[in-house]
């Protein structure tokens, strides 16, 4: 008898004392000896609670006591007659009896406990860990969950480490095992009350789980359930692999892409005005004395004109890198909106050819921001609108002041944009489907637009036209400057 299970004995003999003293009382007040139930109920409750071996020892106890304090004659133990016989029998067969389906139910009881107990912490266990795609939290949270089951953890890889409490210090030995073998090779092994084993990811190494002995009693299921959380841990972190890699494959086909469409934009919108600029200046030096003076100042205002398409178009590159970079330069200083809305208008109306463009301004437009950003934004939104809008259309630049801002209005009579589609009109290299494939442009005006607006503390964006017809409006607001 262990000395840790001899309490149960103690608790035995203390029932079979109760049921003495019980047996006593009753004797006293009805003058009986028929109380062999009396003991039996004690033997029955130690079978119950403390367990077959305890079951045993009370029931002999209780038979000694009953036949040599209670029998007649009181004081002497005899086993003479048939009745003394049976009461000895009885109680052996309740105590085996009850003693044995006791047993087996605690048992069961302690299994199932255990069960749930490691469906529970399986349970939560894969929740953190698939709730996370960090390697190095999945590896803590493995610390934490291996100390959940009452052990000691330490988790190794490379040069660091993650432990389950503050301050825990895994034995030298274990330390130098778990980083000097090969985790390849390595399966489960022991070093002094530490176990080892290694964490794999899809077979390749992901560090090494080191756990110490029970701080508490626990079965031995916890010891299949701490290598379990092992293995859910390394599936947990190949999958957070698997993600990065694929995070990375589809960051580098976006970035193929935009190169692509990139590339493509760049080869038409360069190639389109250099061949006119090419041609006319060409034409200017081999046959320049025989045009008649109209048609040289076609030529020349040909080249002006693409060599200004050019250059917005550069410009837009080099902003959109200096956006993307945050080198951009933004200054704050008040100028007149109007002024520049004048200036953007005249500038592309030269290129507008049938379409009227019309400035609707009033009231004080005076501005806080950059007016050099603010030009260059409100001309990508103006070229946008005349280059999706045809024939003798009108397009409308209206600017008001509006609750202590400018609000700049370019209204179209294009095709206009689908609602679920508005959104996506400031993105990079985005065309809408509705858009004709002969359309010129990168798809990077409105995207420049917004990325200057918004560096000097304005908004854009950009809505269908009130009155029910086809086009587009895209406002920008910027600070107003003074009362």
């Amino acid at each position: 008898m262990s000395p840790r299970g001899g309490w149960r004995y103690g608790a035995a003999l203390g029932l079979v004392g109760a049921s003495t003293a019980v047996a006593e009382v009753i004797y006293r007040l009805f003058d009986t000896d028929r109380l062999s139930m009396v003991f039996l109920a004690g033997v029955l409750v130690a079978a119950v609670v403390l367990g077959p071996g305890p079951a045993y020892f009370a029931a002999a106890a209780a038979f000694v006591v009953y036949d040599i304090y209670l029998v007649q004659p009181r004081g002497e133990f005899t086993l003479t007659s048939a009745e003394d016989v049976i009461v000895l029998v009885v109680f052996l067969a309740v105590a085996v009896l009850t003693g044995g389906l006791a047993g087996r139910l605690r048992e069961a009881q302690r299994r199932a406990e255990a069960r749930a107990r490691t469906s529970g912490a399986l349970f939560r266990a894969s929740e953190e860990f698939s709730a996370s795609d960090d390697e190095d939290a999945i590896r803590q949270a493995l610390a934490h969950r291996i100390a959940d089951a009452g052990r000691p953890a330490v988790i190794f890889y490379g040069h660091r480490t993650w432990v389950s409490a503050d301050g825990l210090t895994p034995p030298p030995a274990v330390s130098h095992l778990a980083t000097t073998r090969s985790v390849a090779q390595m399966a489960t092994v022991q070093s002094g009350s530490w176990r080892l084993r290694p964490l794999r990811a899809e077979g390749q190494a992901a560090g090494v789980a080191a756990w110490g002995a029970a701080s508490v009693d626990r079965v031995e299921d916890d010891e299949r359930l701490v290598g379990v959380l092992v293995d859910i841990a390394g599936a947990a972190i190949a999958r957070s692999r698997l993600a990065g890699a694929r995070a990375e494959i589809q960051a580098r086909e976006r970035t193929e892409q935009l190169r692509n469409a990139l590339l493509s934009s760049i080869s038409h919108d360069l190639r389109t005005p250099l061949a006119a600029i090419l041609a006319s200046a060409s034409s200017l030096r081999e046959f320049g004395d025989r045009f008649d003076p109209e048609v040289r100042d076609d030529l020349i205002i040909t080249i002006q004109e693409e060599t200004e398409r050019l250059n917005i178009f550069v410009g837009n590159l080099l902003n959109m890198t200096k956006l993307e970079s945050g080198a951009l330069t933004v200054s704050q200083v008040a100028f007149g909106m109007g002024e520049v809305v004048e200036r953007v208008v005249e500038r592309v109306r030269r290129r507008a050819g049938a379409r009227e463009l019309v400035i609707q301004a009033s009231g004080d437009l005076s501005v806080l921001g950059d007016p050099i950003l603010a030009e260059q934004a409100l001309a990508n939104i103006v070229e946008n609108a005349v280059r999706f809008t045809v024939g003798e259309a009108r397009i409308d630049v209206a600017a008001r002041r509006q609750d202590g801002r400018v609000v700049v209005e370019v209204s179209d009579e294009g095709p206009g944009v689908p609602q679920p589609e508005l959104p996506l009109l400031f993105e990079k290299f985005y065309r809408s489907p509705t858009t004709s494939a002969n359309q010129q442009g990168t798809g990077l005006g409105l995207s420049i637009a917004r990325g200057l607006v918004e560096a000097m503390g304005g908004e854009v964006s950009a809505r269908g036209r009130d009155d029910a017809r086809p086009g587009l409006i895209v406002a920008i607001a910027l600070p107003g400057s003074g009362p």
